[in-house]
């Protein structure tokens, strides 16, 4: 039977609803911090994928993360906009100011419901944690009448508990009930058997929208969320690439195109434009520093390559031998090499575009499209990875305090080496001169001079772009400060230099980490 529901209005029964939490769970992944405006344009990729709900952080988690949900409730239009609050007060109010200005809105609240959650993280009694859902549930509804439940290690609760919390929730407003695999402890029958039981039990359950959100810790993720599905659950929640809480969220593009390529086992649809996937993907690993794995489905650059003669034979006689879907049905393209160094600029700005980094204002345009020459006149061949790593620190990181700007090493086996850096930190052009044991260590001595910081050199990891001698390195850099990590990346034909721009968009991110605060304790903020 259709559901009817207050963004949505009557959800047709095989209709499934994809809410991205990239900006929230996904962003708490160690390093993958965003500024602002990587957060804004990040959200108008996931509106332009087709998602139904961006959930866009967790606003009183610091007035950074309060900004952004508001800023992205203010812009966008088109997906519903949710805010996360847990269940207290001060946290229900702060979400409904943040998501206050969206077209269409919604406040996520959350409480632990298992005995440990309760005993130990909560330290409150069961029937202190049902009166705590039905006061915020209801005072969300006060705000939006679009409110989502979630009892937060839902998989190790107690199922008369579990259903009691979710009967609470309900009666209180609740018009999406999420049951979430916190700790990605679940196995595909475990949830299958939650939501049956939950359906079946729970009063009120057949008028409102049940929700998975699976962690990855058992790589089970998306097995769990699909036997969600074929239990009744009609919307999905999930991160681009994967990406959250420790091992990951359910994978984005791996449930939408398992249900889009298995729609004989799994007789539902979403919204989601398939063909936006890989740019929002490689948007998305471009504001972070992270690329994904090359064996990563749907989505890795291996995942439509073939090696093997006996594979290779069956995709040219018929692709379908070998490939369950298309290339181009997930934004993959046969050719990568269309650019070069007598390409225009006009050129260049519709392949920024294709590549997912929307419109480019023209200072960065101009910036960019000099690096892309100067590479040119480098290397015999540019290929998209080459254009996306390289115009990575112009227009993905406009906003940073710090900006590399000029490096000249001297190094060689007589004597120390020495590097002279030239960097510009917050509009004020830096230089020093250091010495260090390699140029490597030379260059980051002289970054520490400009700039000092305690944050201790976790990892430095160097590869190639693409291939050949003069391809580009790209270098991943890994900062810890105080607990926090963040890693930076930076690309260029010279290893050194990217060294240097992967050091600075690290201390870049490790600058937007300064600016957080971790969430404060659940009994504190109920008694505020």
């Amino acid at each position: 039977m259709p559901l009817q529901h207050p963004n949505f209005g009557v959800i047709a029964e095989d209709r499934i609803i994809i809410f991205d939490t990239t900006l929230r769970d996904g962003e708490q992944s160690p390093g993958f911090s965003m500024n602002l405006q990587e957060k804004l344009r990040m959200a108008e990729a996931l509106a332009e994928l087709g998602v139904d709900v961006i959930e866009a952080g967790f606003p009183i988690a610091s007035p950074g993360d309060f900004d952004s949900v508001r800023l992205i409730a203010e812009r966008l239009k088109g997906p519903v906009i949710a805010g996360l609050a847990r269940a207290a007060r001060a946290d229900i109010l702060r979400a409904a100011e943040a998501v206050a200005p969206a077209e269409r809105k919604r406040i996520h609240t959350f409480i632990g419901v298992s005995p440990l959650h309760m005993e130990h993280q909560l330290r409150m009694q069961p029937d202190e944690v049902l009166a705590a859902i039905a006061e915020t549930v209801t005072l969300a509804r006060q705000h939006t009448d679009d409110v989502e439940w979630s009892g937060m290690d839902a998989t190790r609760a107690d199922p008369d508990f579990l259903c009691r919390c979710v009967e609470t929730a309900i009666r209180a407003g609740a018009t999406t009930i999420n049951l979430p695999d916190t700790v990605g402890y679940a196995v595909p029958q475990d949830m299958h058997r939650l939501f049956t039981m939950l359906r079946t039990r729970v009063p009120g359950a057949d008028g409102v929208i049940f929700s998975t959100h699976n962690h990855n810790d058992l790589g089970l993720a998306v097995a769990n969320t699909l036997a969600a599905v074929a239990a009744g659950v009609r919307q999905i929640e999930c991160t681009m690439n994967g990406i959250g809480e420790r091992a990951g969220n359910a994978s984005l593009e791996e449930v939408v195109m398992a249900i889009r390529t298995r729609h004989d086992a799994i007789a539902c649809r979403t919204g989601v434009a398939s063909e936006n996937i890989l740019k929002t993907s490689k948007l998305l690993a471009a504001i972070t520093g992270f690329d994904v794995q090359p064996n990563k489905a749907i989505v890795g650059r291996n995942a439509f390559a073939h090696e093997s003669g006996i594979h290779q034979d069956g995709v040219l006689k018929n692709a379908a031998t070998y490939e369950i879907m298309t290339p181009e049905s997930v934004g993959w393209s046969r050719s990568s090499l269309v650019m070069g160094k007598h390409s225009g600029r006009a050129a260049f700005r519709d392949k920024l575009k294709a590549l997912g980094y929307g419109e480019v204002g023209d200072n960065q345009l101009n910036d960019a499209f000099r690096r892309f020459k100067e590479l040119a006149d480098r290397k015999k061949v540019v290929y998209d990875e080459d254009i996306a790593a390289l115009v990575d620190d112009e227009v993905l990181r406009g906003h940073d305090r710090i900006r590399f700007v000029a490096l000249d090493v001297h190094a060689g086996s007589r004597g120390p080496a020495t590097a002279e850096l030239e960097l510009e930190v917050d509009g004020q052009g830096r230089t020093a001169r250091a010495t260090g044991d390699g140029p490597v260590d030379a260059t980051f001595n002289a970054l520490r001079s400009i700039f000092p910081h305690e944050a201790t050199l976790r990892l430095f990891s160097v590869g190639a772009v693409t291939e050949g001698t003069d391809a580009q390195a790209r270098v991943t850099v890994r900062l810890e400060e105080d607990g926090k990590l963040v890693d930076g990346q930076g690309a260029d034909t010279d290893t050194i230099v990217a060294s240097a721009r992967a050091y600075v968009h690290a201390l870049n991110k490790l600058l937007v980490k300064r600016m957080r605060s971790a969430p404060g304790d659940l009994a504190d903020a109920m008694r505020a």
